[in-house]
């Protein structure tokens, strides 16, 4: 290996390096600084407090998205301490001049769906937020990752990062992907075989011809959960489709500054060569649709295999607290929520798909199935292509634009007891709602559930 050939991680990285304390950590620049409503206001209230002013306020992209409800938005938030953080959200934006696509704004969502469907996102950035899934945006081939409040506070002073660096990962995944499988199955799979905890202190890259065939939205799915792993982030090198999807966006460079950023990208790649502290490498004919069974994504499997034995006590507490047996099928959870929605998977294509599925048939009697687009614009998308009547006919429910039953902060809780399919990205205990059983899943194989009652075997 020669040691002056570089990862794209490398490459990003070492152009965002201000300073280095010898022998220690490094002052990285933040090229975006992404917020919501749950995690910065104690970071404003720290400076406030320390007279200090936000840097660089145009360099903030804020939105509201975990607390909103996603009904009746154009009416007062019923949750005081729902209602009390988006109107701090809102007075601190104003207060230091950040441009907030708060409630009713035309680009109002989750904040890792608004980011790269504006063209905010773009590659070779450095992007930070708040929120353990920033690792989305690695999709463009930047450096995303989730910080802490402390550090949201940081940011806001010095547009600037003191961190050491991460080492470097590979996953490789190459073949031809079965039927059904979409991203998130691909990711769930990786996840399966390396770990909750594989990715722990590294920042993983992805290569292989399956993401390179994958399209920006599939992509984003991937380097969404890489944090699932236990990865500080994900990345994916930009190329043509990276390239196709950004020109034209809102917040996209336009004429000569586009020519000059694209010369830039192409240069976002690996060196031949170049060293990783970790490597994997899987088949892509060996993945088939999957879901989880347990309490972290790590606990998964295709949908073809009956539940394991557990071998620790933690796998033991985790099928307990889901009410599963070992060697029990997949198609004997008796499943009643579906939910498809989330950072994860609520964007256009992924509503194209189970739309698609689902188009002349009904949903099963058994199941409450919630739609729940992850921006404003997805929304119109989904209006203007007519999947709404598709949705409705099939008798699933359109909500509004927010984080929604992905993680329990709103009304969109599931009971007690009741399993959810879910095309979110985790499935803690009590994630979705107090003794809430999650399962997580693709949106097609949400899709089928949904219109068939239960969990579908689907061998090849």
């Amino acid at each position: 290996m020669n040691a002056d050939k570089k990862t794209l991680f490398d490459k990003v990285w070492d152009a965002h390096v201000v300073d280095t304390v010898p022998d220690g950590p490094q002052i990285i620049y933040i090229d975006r600084h992404l917020i919501h409503e749950v995690t910065s206001p104690q970071a404003f209230a720290e400076l406030e407090t320390k007279g200090v002013q936000v840097f660089r306020p145009k360099q903030i992209t804020a939105t509201a998205d975990h607390n909103v409800p996603t009904l009746d938005q154009d009416q007062p938030i019923k949750d005081d301490l729902s209602r009390t953080q988006v109107e701090q959200l809102t007075e601190n934006c104003k207060k230091n001049n950040v441009e907030l696509y708060g409630l009713g704004h035309p680009y109002q969502g989750i904040v890792h769906i608004i980011a790269p469907e504006l063209g905010i996102t773009q590659p070779g950035m450095s992007i930070v937020c708040g929120d353990s899934h920033t690792s989305t945006h690695g999709a463009f081939g930047a450096i995303a990752f989730g910080i802490g409040t402390s550090q949201v506070a940081q940011v806001f002073a010095s547009q600037c990062l003191l961190l050491n660096k991460p080492k470097s990962m590979r996953v490789t995944v190459n073949g031809k992907l079965n039927k059904d499988v979409q991203p998130k199955d691909v990711i769930l799979y990786i996840i399966s075989k390396i770990g909750t905890d594989a990715g722990t202190g590294y920042f993983c890259e992805y290569a292989g011809n399956v993401f390179e065939e994958m399209s920006m939205e599939g992509r984003m799915t991937v380097c969404n959960m890489s944090i699932e792993m236990g990865a500080r982030g994900g990345m994916i090198a930009p190329d043509e489709t990276t390239f196709a999807y950004v020109k034209g966006r809102k917040f996209a460079p336009e004429g000569e500054e586009w020519e000059k950023k694209v010369a830039y990208w192409k240069t976002l790649k690996s060196d031949d060569g170049a060293a990783f502290d970790e490597e994997f490498h899987f088949n892509a004919e060996d993945i088939h649709p999957m879901i989880t069974y347990g309490t972290n994504p790590g606990m998964g499997i295709s949908v073809n295999e009956s539940v394991p034995t557990p071998v620790t006590e933690s796998e033991a507490k985790a099928l307990k607290y889901m009410g599963l047996q070992a060697g029990q099928s997949a198609s004997d959870i008796p499943v009643n929520y579906v939910f498809i929605g989330s950072c994860t998977n609520a964007r256009i294509e992924d509503f194209r798909s189970v739309a698609e599925y689902i188009k002349g048939k009904r949903k099963a009697e058994n199941i409450n199935a919630l739609i729940v687009p992850g921006s404003q614009q997805v929304v119109t998308q989904i209006y203007d292509e007519g999947l709404d009547k598709v949705f409705t006919e099939a008798g699933f429910q359109i909500r509004q634009p927010g984080c929604s039953a992905c993680l329990a902060m709103n009304d969109d809780k599931i009971p007690e007891g009741e399993y959810c399919v879910s095309t979110s990205n985790r499935n803690f205990e009590g994630r979705q709602g107090q003794g809430a059983r999650t399962i997580l899943a693709s949106p097609l194989t949400a899709a089928k559930v949904a219109v068939e009652g239960r969990i579908l075997i689907s061998k090849n």
